[in-house]
């Protein structure tokens, strides 16, 4: 709602910062997300049906999702009414939704922009799902958070996610010379300066008009910044990285899967994108053990020595200095061999253990300490290994509601490849026993 002095215009005079002031006014103006917005854009096709139905933007910070909102409510002539997670509670919610009946009631739908809409809890998320289904509202909310982790099932089922993407480097790029046409100024940057500043955005291209902003504020008459002055005068923004959210668990999935696929140089990235941004080493190392167990397994065995030996040296010396420890164990995870031979056979008997219930081992194999147990049969007929040929009895340990199971099958690679040797050993032995 205006005030008085809005009213009047006087704060058109009030400083803005640059992005809202080229803050776009139509969505063709929308820059990096022609999939949404282009001509043949998701969100094109939905205004031109002429039904647009509730949504959820999802995204990272600075791709436009707010502004896309504000300007689909001029496109389609409805309402807009922006709240955000952060400040609004139920009592809240409830005067915007009597607010939107209202507006119904008179022949106008309201649409109803909530940013960072997954700071809502579960309840609080409840409350909007009456009103997306009798069309009170039209609901645009707005995250940097997956979706399928952080908003209900049932609120999902009545929206479309629409996912807005990190500005490439042509998209900033073009930014800053929409912002520089506003300006009616160059930004003072040589050519290497102006390719560090649009790496230093990040693909956010708020951030990228607020460095601009920083960049002419800091320049004095006739300056011009070549990459190391503008490194001196901007900082560098950090890294897009939540250690609990999204890009904690994207990129430590990277690393896994580039380890997993022996490829070291990439492994390197990832880790070097963690650590730059901040993520807990220690947290790295745990991983890298789970990786010695879970896809190398016995082909090399020495890989969990190795991943052990990196983390209690990080543990020891600390940063910087232990992280070449970290990386270390990165290039032999992703160089050695791979097998998860174990991982798999050990899921397989869980499953196993799990299915047939407390089944009693056979008595053979059981101790018998007592009179009692030993009238029982407990132990009776058990064959001491050590004292047959080839120190192998070949007995069967097996359930006998279970019979002979088979979880193990090695995989022909490294160290694993002995193992294998001794199993077939094994089994041939135990067929010319006739076991």
């Amino acid at each position: 709602m205006s005030n008085l002095f809005e009213a009047a215009g006087l704060e058109k005079g009030a400083p803005r910062p640059l992005a809202d002031r080229l803050r776009p006014t139509m969505l063709g103006e929308v820059v990096g997300q022609d999939h949404l917005v282009g001509a043949d854009g998701a969100l094109t096709r939905l205004i031109e049906s002429g039904s647009l139905g509730s949504l959820i933007f999802w995204g990272p910070p600075g791709t436009g999702k707010t502004t896309v909102a504000r300007l689909l409510a001029h496109e389609t002539t409805l309402h807009f009414e922006p709240i955000s997670a952060i400040f609004t509670g139920v009592a809240d919610l409830k005067k915007v939704f009597e607010a939107a009946r209202g507006r119904r009631s008179t022949g106008r739908g309201t649409l109803l922009f909530v940013d960072e809409i997954h700071r809502f809890n579960r309840s609080q998320q409840d409350a909007f799902l009456p009103v997306m289904e009798d069309g009170t509202i039209t609901l645009v909310g707005a995250t940097t958070e997956n979706p399928s982790f952080e908003l209900n099932a049932a609120l999902l089922s009545r929206a479309r996610v629409l996912t807005f993407r990190s500005l490439d480097e042509d998209a900033v790029a073009r930014l800053l010379a929409h912002a520089e046409e506003v300006e009616g100024r160059k930004l003072p940057l040589d050519e290497d300066a102006r390719v560090a500043l649009v790496g230093m955005a990040d693909g956010d291209g708020r951030a990228a008009l607020t460095l601009a902003e920083e960049i002419w504020r800091a320049a004095k008459p006739g300056e011009n910044f070549d990459a190391v002055g503008l490194s001196r005068i901007v900082q560098r923004r950090a890294p897009i990285y939540d250690k609990g959210q999204d890009g904690h668990y994207n990129l430590i999935s990277a690393l896994h899967k580039t380890v997993r696929g022996s490829d070291p140089d990439a492994a390197l990235y990832y880790l070097a994108r963690m650590l730059d941004a901040g993520e807990n080493p220690l947290y790295i190392g745990r991983r890298l053990v789970r990786m010695a167990v879970e896809d190398i397994g016995l082909a090399d065995p020495q890989a969990l020595v190795i991943c052990n030996a990196a983390k209690d040296a990080y543990d020891y010396l600390g940063s910087p200095e232990g992280e070449l420890a970290l990386a270390q164990a990165t290039v032999y995870l992703a160089t050695a061999p791979k097998s998860n031979a174990v991982y798999k056979a050990y899921k397989a008997a869980l499953r196993t253990a799990k299915e047939h219930g407390s089944l009693t081992p056979p008595k053979t194999i059981l101790n018998a300490p007592t009179k009692l147990m030993k009238q029982e049969e407990y132990g009776a007929g058990y064959r001491y290994d050590h004292d047959e040929p080839d120190a192998f009895s070949g007995q069967d340990y097996w359930p006998d509601k279970l019979g002979r199971q088979q979880f193990y099958e090695p995989v022909e690679r490294g160290f694993e490849r002995e193992v294998g040797k001794r199993m077939e050993w094994w089994r041939k032995l135990r067929g010319e026993r006739g076991e």
